[in-house]
């Protein structure tokens, strides 16, 4: 295979794009077989749950969008709520360990509730057994770890030691054999012979609990009998000749679509792609929305209405302040995250945007007992302050980082797109999207292009503008004129995260990639 076809490919019978060509090479499967595109994606996020353990896994959260060409869209939310008997902080939620493990996972019943969406609208007929078969192939006969992985457990080497069962599951990798999981595939063939439901009522949901009590999580059988998915309708607003989709709160899907919002505004199509006046302008309108993501919470608990984020009138507003010539200060605190964005279409149009996580990368660092299932610490991105929109409270969902998008043109799919990175989603989205609509990049080029990432990263607790090396240093030195506190990151950095692309012309051409700053694979019907 080569490097081209590693990151980019195209033909019109549909087309797979993940940042492991293990699992795009699942969901392929399940197009030649006849399968839709959300029975492909089922694949392929149990694929994801096992080849990039450090990102996704059972004991996380996914979001979905899906659309087709007769009208349909929705949005499935996976998001597990808080637990019902929360410990008291006097501080933060701690953001490892066991109290990290706050909040249900709901990836499993989102795999559930989209199959059954396949089923109604979508023709669906293949056996979730089927689809998971594999995921269980690959935690049980190993396979080589990604260098994303090794990058990560190394990352975390001096933390990981004190994680309760971490170290007995991903302790070393080694070139020389393959990585296994058994614990994770008896797991995965329970689910597989008992249904998406048996993690939250059934002999599975029982080793879990017994696990999660076992190891100190509030976390009980009844809050995983209690997890559900949500089924809504997207939020979207008009850019240019698109409509562009994405999920609404508590997810910073509104975010996004602000951002891209206020930058309608902009002739950006007139500026060349390394423009520093261009970055500026995109650095400039992701401050703007961010200055009202703190309003973002579970809509069942607050009190704000949040449709007015994308009200065009304040988008409007929020345009008209940004300074062409200087810098915003930058005020707003930064959250951290990882996941895996896969997308999928199949040959009728149909069309699964998705991202599922477990928050940080390795999440809580808690095994649960023995069930190979590393757990999410998405309850770190709540508040201890009560009086907080995202204040912690039981049952409730904390805001959420993911936010998969989706484009229609003329109402049918168009582009699916998605990243890594929590708050630097919106902002690597804003980079690729302008870049795909007003610069008519294709989807490789988009990928390419260098990026930003506001605020602190990992390696870095400054609130600067870190730069990817390959942006150059003329446009540096005039960004820091124009105010940026600018710090360079290497060309093609893990810091940047991994995005993906799939773009569906009118003639129902279809092409797509992965990211170059990973290992991913686009790859088509008919070809690997």
């Amino acid at each position: 295979m080569t490097d081209e076809t590693r990151q980019e490919d195209s033909l019109r019978d549909g087309m797979v794009t993940s940042p492991h060509p293990l699992a795009t090479q699942a969901g392929l499967a399940v197009l030649r077989s006849g399968g839709n595109a959300i029975e492909a994606a089922i694949a392929t996020a149990a694929a994801l749950c096992v080849t990039m353990p450090h990102f996704c896994g059972l004991g996380g959260d996914a979001v979905w969008l899906v659309a087709d060409r007769e009208g349909r869209r929705s949005c499935f939310l996976g998001i597990g709520q808080a637990a019902q008997n929360l410990p008291v902080f006097s501080g933060s939620v701690p953001l490892r360990g066991p109290q990290s493990t706050l909040t249900s996972a709901c990836v499993v019943d989102s795999w559930g509730h989209a199959l059954a969406y396949a089923k109604e609208h979508w023709d669906g007929r293949i056996a979730f057994s089927n689809l998971l078969q594999p995921a269980i192939g690959h935690a049980s006969k190993g396979f080589a770890a990604s260098a994303s992985q090794a990058f990560w457990l190394d990352f975390r080497a001096k933390e990981c030691a004190d994680w309760p069962g971490f170290s007995e599951n991903f302790g070393s990798v080694s070139a020389d054999k393959p990585f296994r999981q058994p614990q994770l595939a008896y797991s995965l063939s329970m689910l597989a012979s008992d249904g998406p439901r048996s993690f939250y009522q059934g002999r599975l949901a029982q080793r879990i609990a017994d696990g999660l009590q076992t190891v100190g999580s509030p976390l009980t059988a009844e809050d995983l009998a209690a997890t559900r998915t949500r089924e809504v309708d997207p939020i979207s607003i008009h850019y240019r000749d698109l409509t562009l989709l994405a999920p609404p709160a508590p997810t910073q899907g509104a975010s996004t679509l602000s951002i891209m919002g206020i930058l309608n505004h902009f002739n950006l199509a007139a500026l060349q792609a390394g423009d520093a006046a261009r970055y500026h302008l995109l650095v400039e309108a992701v401050k703007q929305a961010f200055l009202d993501r703190g309003q973002i919470a579970d809509p069942d608990w607050a009190s704000q209405d949040l449709d007015n984020l994308l009200d065009p009138e304040r988008l409007a507003g929020k345009a008209a302040a940004i300074d062409p010539g200087h810098a915003l200060a930058w005020p707003v605190t930064y959250q951290h995250g990882d996941t895996v964005f896969f997308a999928v279409t199949d040959k009728e149009g149909r069309s699964a945007s998705v991202l599922q996580s477990t928050y940080f990368d390795w999440g809580s660092g808690v095994m649960v007992g023995d069930t190979g299932i590393l757990w999410q610490n998405r309850g770190a991105a709540f508040s201890t302050d009560a009086n907080h929109p995202n204040g912690l409270a039981p049952g409730k969902r904390p805001f959420y980082t993911l936010n998969p998008g989706m484009a229609l043109k003329d109402g049918h799919p168009h582009l699916l797109y998605g990243t890594q990175g929590a708050d630097g989603q919106p902002q690597t989205l804003a980079v690729l999207l302008t870049g795909l609509i007003d610069l008519d990049l294709s989807p490789q080029e988009a990928l390419a292009q260098p990026r930003f990432l506001l605020g602190r990263t990992f390696s870095d607790s400054r609130d600067s503008l870190k730069l990817e090396g390959s942006l150059g240093g003329e446009a540096m030195a005039r960004l820091q004129t124009l105010g940026h506190e600018v710090a360079e990151l290497p060309a093609l950095s893990p810091l940047f995260g991994q995005a993906g692309v799939i773009r569906i012309d009118t003639d129902g051409t279809i092409t797509g990639a992965h990211d170059p700053r990973g290992e991913g694979l686009a790859g088509i019907v008919g070809n690997v």
